[in-house]
């Protein structure tokens, strides 16, 4: 029975809730290519929501353009072997629902992604024909995310970062030995020089050219990210951080998402029959910030003998607690670097902290009206009128265990 367009949104929103990666940050405003009314726009405070029809808010209509695919990955609920539901739009009907729920004020944009159908190239041409239709036949001025196919010819990923605000290849799992084992049709090689053709496509596009130049052509201006499956193969923390340093260094990523792997319907028996813990995705995104803002390394922070991160402490306070020498730090005299290892102390507010102590000593007090919480900087810091006693920190650690605090929801969107 041919399903129609409503039916088809609820197999293919449903499908695509398995990725991670569609934050809407980091782009710029784009023009309506010479059209006086465009749709749309990437600016202003309020962020609109999209529902999927598990109840998820979402502010981007995030959905495949199919669930067919070729390719068989035992980590995928759409793999060729699977026996879900399939459907599949066309160009026109994915256009049709951005616009759609774009007027209505549902969604701030679109993220598309898609199975792998005749091949590479075919796709990944379906797939940017409708960012291209968007922008050129609807002058829509609002944010689009495209999933790109690392296969695909180079001059398809030329054309999809010309239209889309970031691009995105997922990298699945973090080594070349799990990706074939569990994913045997991917090439991680295949998806690194396709990164590498968006890196310099990015680069290229953010040169400044003296004027009178002509600008180089615009290129997915909020740059590109990843996704990695977390627990569906043995891989530790301390190898998904060490492949996320290198993606960040190397290609030059916005962000590298974790997606802790929940098992799928008919799994192949070569995946884990429960599901990762979704307190260890969590930790890997507080490693991350960790990595990328406050100088630590991946071997200071998964220190765990199986080369994972503590799930019992967040990885500051566990590398602050493995390393009671570098503590108590005076918080009128310690330098930058060394502040930001201090558990509860932020990169702004480490920021605020030097530009107050070049006018006065600060005390206590002060960190207070920095909006600080001294329960949780008290057992690392020197000041004026404080000095941490003996087994402060212990005590601190038991009061956090007894309110039983639990992590907050990433805020991927936001971040």
């Amino acid at each position: 029975m041919a399903l129609d367009l409503l039916g088809k949104l609820e197999i293919l929103a449903d499908a695509a809730k398995y990725d991670a990666s569609c934050a809407s940050s980091g782009t710029d405003k784009r023009d309506s290519l010479g059209k006086k009314n465009g749709v749309g726009s990437t600016e202003g405070m309020g962020i609109c929501h999209a529902y999927a029809p598990d109840g998820r808010c979402i502010s981007l209509l995030k959905i495949l353009l199919t669930n067919y695919c070729l390719f068989d990955c035992a980590y995928c609920i759409n793999r060729a072997s699977s026996s879900v539901r399939r459907a599949r739009f066309t160009v026109d009907e994915v256009v049709k629902l951005t616009l759609g729920f774009y007027r209505r004020n549902c969604i701030e944009g679109l993220f598309l992604s898609s199975g792998i159908i005749r091949s590479p190239d075919y796709t990944m041409e379906q797939v940017t024909a409708v960012a291209r239709t968007l922008r050129v036949e609807h002058g829509f001025r609002g944010y689009i995310h495209l999933k790109t196919i690392p296969d695909a010819d180079p001059a398809l990923l030329e054309e999809a970062g010309r239209w889309a605000d970031r691009l995105s290849i997922n990298v699945e799992l973090p080594t070349e030995q799990a990706l074939r084992a569990y994913a045997p049709e991917k090439d991680l090689g295949g998806i690194r020089r396709s990164m590498g053709r968006m890196r310099l496509g990015i680069d290229a596009a953010r040169e400044k050219v003296a004027p009178g130049r002509t600008p180089p052509p615009r290129f997915a201006p909020a740059g590109q990210s990843t996704q990695v499956i977390v627990g569906a193969d043995p891989s530790t923390d301390r190898s998904i951080l060490k492949m996320s340093s290198t993606l960040y260094g190397a290609y030059g990523l916005r962000r590298v998402y974790y997606s802790a792997f929940s098992p799928i319907p008919d799994a192949s028996s070569a995946l884990p029959l429960q599901p990762a813990p979704l307190l260890r995705e969590h930790r890997l995104y507080q490693a991350d910030w960790m990595l990328r803002f406050y100088g630590f390394s991946v071997d200071e922070l998964a220190t765990e003998e199986d080369g994972n991160l503590a799930l019992r402490h967040d990885p500051k306070l566990a590398w602050a607690l493995a390393n009671p020498a570098f503590f108590p730090l005076d918080i009128n005299r310690a330098d930058r670097e060394a502040l930001l290892r201090v558990p509860g102390l932020g990169v702004k507010t480490v920021d605020r902290v030097l530009q107050a102590r070049r006018h006065r000593r600060l005390r206590m007090d002060d960190l207070a009206r920095l909006r600080v919480s001294l329960h949780k900087v008290s057992p690392f810091l020197v000041a004026p009128d404080h000095r941490p006693r003996d087994g402060q920190a212990a005590d601190l650690l038991s009061r956090q265990a007894a309110a039983r605090i639990q992590p907050r929801a990433t805020q991927l969107s936001l971040l």
